[in-house]
């Protein structure tokens, strides 16, 4: 026999209409999206001066569309995401990137990516920077720098992105020689940014902003934007 629905489900509304009618219309499993609440939830942090969408939380093109539509940013981790960007109608150049490669490591499809489409790049390694001024043609010319400040944040070590236990940024210790071999490339580091970790409260983000002033100080003229990462709890 199948399986009884519950009847809270048989209530239960997405954009106002049942869900059960969304299941007759379009089978299961299926994922539906409410646009508004997306929109609201865009509108919530517009006093921030920018407002940056990580593309792995899901890269479903009718919202990147959306979110291009309202004025939002993307951030994309591979290849593959800088091209559904792109499909999803974001484009190449502006103030702040409209699309910004946030990784440890470059693989070989993005490299060429980056230097097809000159996107900026967030480096989380000093191994990127030279990467990329071996780039035909030079296409990029500045960069953002992603730092671990020696600490992490999270309730688990699979929420924690900071410390010595993670994979994730450069070694606040290694901050001068990326600044040096930036500047010997023609490389300018215009911004900074921190991801230690998820958590409940703010005490994390007051952390990183700590952290990211002693950064900023030693980067110096040049800094233009820093990003205290990996969203607000």
């Amino acid at each position: 026999m199948p399986t009884p629905i519950p009847f809270s489900t048989l209530r239960t509304q997405i954009a106002g209409v049942p869900v059960i009618e969304l299941a007759r219309q379009f089978g299961t499993p299926a994922y539906v999206y409410d646009a508004a609440k997306i929109v609201e939830r865009i509108n919530d942090l517009r006093a921030f001066d920018a407002i940056r969408f990580a593309q792995k939380a899901c890269s479903n093109l009718a919202i990147l569309d959306l979110v291009r539509r309202h004025g939002v940013l993307v951030d994309a981790v591979s290849a593959g995401e800088i091209r559904r960007a792109l499909a999803a109608g974001f484009s190449l150049h502006g103030d702040p990137p409209p699309i910004v490669y946030t990784a440890d490591v470059f693989d070989r499809e993005v490299l060429e990516l980056v230097g097809q489409h000159g996107l900026h790049v967030n480096c989380g390694s000093p191994d990127m920077i030279d990467q990329l001024a071996e780039l035909p043609g030079r296409p990029v010319r500045h960069i953002t720098l992603r730092l671990n400040p020696g600490f992490g944040h999270g309730h688990s070590r699979k929420t924690n992105t900071g410390g010595e236990q993670s994979k994730h940024g450069i070694w606040h210790e290694q901050l001068g020689d990326c600044l040096r071999r930036a500047q010997r490339f023609g490389l300018r580091v215009t911004g900074l940014h921190m991801h230690i970790g998820s958590g409940t409260d703010l005490e994390h983000l007051r952390q990183v902003c700590g952290a990211m002033l002693q950064a900023a100080l030693e980067v110096g003229e040049g800094l233009e934007a820093i990003s205290a990462g990996g969203g607000l709890p």
